[in-house]
């Protein structure tokens, strides 16, 4: 893990820049800024709350990321 705003930090939002372009943007002609930002919203969501990763059990990534904020909360009151 480098600092941030380093090539790594880069990479990983070239990635998901591409991805939201290509799922969203790239897709359909728009009528307007808030169409785009409605479906911009929608991707988001989805993106974060719905998507399964397998490194992480099959969960979605907010559900991951609550799920080991617990785990931190808990053991830090533990000790």
């Amino acid at each position: 893990m480098g600092s941030g705003g380093d090539s790594y930090d880069h990479a990983l939002a070239e990635t998901i820049n591409g991805l939201y372009k290509a799922a969203v943007i790239h897709r359909k002609s728009w009528q307007g800024l808030e169409a785009v930002e409605w479906a911009t919203l929608t991707w988001v969501d989805g993106f974060n709350h719905r998507r399964l990763l397998e490194p992480i059990g099959y969960l979605p990534p907010a559900e991951a990321e609550a799920a080991d904020y617990r785990r931190l909360t808990e053991s830090a009151m533990a000790a």
